[in-house]
């Protein structure tokens, strides 16, 4: 409900001057972002694209100035990429490169093990952020995005996170009535994302690729880069648990594994989660996450109270019970509306800094993959102050880097 209230109307951003706008991550979600973005407001301008492959910056510029990729949103989205060859940037510095340009924003968009870099140096460089989700992969990682966050309040800088359900009306009017005791006093939750897909962004391995181009071209197939698709994908599930709540949980207790995308082509990650976690009221949590290919699907967040239930997903969402209530209105998928946020927020001078909420939501994902990994029980203070989990590889550099081993919980070490 509160996100509602900041909401810009596309008519009052349109005009003033022109922004000036750098992508950095260059793939197929990324580029969805900038069509949105461009689509949202007058007066804005794509200027520069960065990542790692040449192959994706020409990807981005064809779709990004092709009518067909906006369908009947180009008169809002065509003329808008000012991209040249000199203002394309590749290599694991490239981001540097746009960030020392005369510009206004910059769009993290790359695999999330990147972020927490990326958004210190926009940070310094005193530049607005869009920030795809999950904030970060590990707890290190974290702990920077929220040092990052206070460094961009002392700026005055905005920064929007890609947490898209924070601005579909559905979900703002469902949430807004659970907020004034419309399902009475939350007494558990369950929620969970599972997949009927094990090929996303999969690509059957070159001769020509190091290991790190292999990592990079399937990222979401490796911890270091995508967290496992329990931060990646489930952090959208969980920012809703957080919303009904009102902060993070206070201990998880996870279990996980690897069954059915068992080969090395699929790199280290798992392909189920459950994970069972509690609130300091003592609110319980079931949230459970899977990617295998053939099993049924199911996406959803449920939120039961003493006098009625909560029943919510992409497509809609209802109460039942005492104050039985279902959404007829039209809804839409936040994606514009984010970015009408953000240009508004830079032209009035009024930032807005999304980080710490997608940050608690990515941390208590984290700390369930940890948990699931190791099989320990955790709380979130340990997880989120004292573990010095940091997955980086020692070095950004195009050649060998060993897969890390799959987790076997009971005897991965809890770091």
């Amino acid at each position: 409900a509160a996100a509602a209230a900041g909401t810009a109307t596309l008519g009052e951003v349109r005009g003033s001057s022109t922004l000036k706008a750098a992508m950095i991550g260059c793939g197929s979600r990324g580029t969805h972002d900038v069509r949105d973005f461009l689509c949202s407001s007058d007066g804005i301008e794509l200027v520069a694209l960065v990542d790692m492959f040449q192959d994706r910056i020409d990807a981005a510029q064809q779709n990004l100035t092709d009518p067909k990729y906006f369908g009947d949103r180009w008169e809002k989205g065509k003329g808008k990429v000012k991209v040249t060859k000199d203002t394309q940037f590749l290599g694991f510095d490239g981001y540097k490169k746009a960030l020392a340009m005369d510009i206004d924003l910059v769009f993290l968009l790359t695999p999330p093990g990147f972020r927490p870099e990326h958004l210190r140096a926009a940070v310094e460089a005193g530049k607005h952020v869009f920030m795809e989700k999950p904030a970060a992969v590990d707890s290190v990682g974290i702990r920077s995005v929220l040092e990052s966050a206070e460094m961009a309040k002392e700026k005055g800088l905005s920064i929007v996170a890609g947490m898209q359900q924070r601005r579909m009306p559905h979900y703002i009017e469902i949430m807004r009535r659970v907020a004034d005791g419309q399902i009475g006093e939350i007494r558990y939750l369950n929620t969970a994302w599972h997949w009927d897909n094990a090929f996303w962004h999969f690509e059957d391995r070159k001769p020509e690729w190091t290991d790190m181009e292999w990592q990079l071209r399937c990222w979401p197939y490796f911890t270091w880069l995508s967290g496992d698709h329990y931060v990646e994908q489930h952090v959208h599930n969980m920012d809703v648990m957080l919303w009904a709540m009102g902060g993070p949980p206070e201990e998880c207790l996870g279990r996980g594994g690897r069954q059915s995308r068992t080969e090395p082509k699929f790199g280290n990650i798992f392909d189920h989660f459950a994970v069972d976690y509690t609130f300091e009221n003592g609110v319980r949590l079931a949230s459970g996450a899977s990617q295998i290919l053939g099993a049924t699907g199911s996406i959803y967040e449920r939120i039961i109270g003493a006098t009625g239930e909560v029943m919510l997903d992409r497509s809609g969402g209802e109460i039942t019970g005492k104050n039985a209530y279902k959404f007829t209105g039209e809804t839409h998928d936040g994606g514009e509306a984010q970015f009408a946020d953000l240009v508004k927020a830079i032209r009035t001078n009024e930032p807005i800094n999304e980080v710490e909420r997608c940050a608690q939501a990515t941390m208590t994902n984290i700390m369930g993959r940890m948990s699931a990994y190791t099989g320990r029980a955790l709380s979130w203070k340990f997880a989120l102050h004292g573990s010095k989990e940091d997955l980086r590889p020692e070095k950004y550099a195009m050649g060998e880097l060993p897969v890390r081993p799959v987790a076997i919980p009971g005897k991965t070490k809890l770091v």
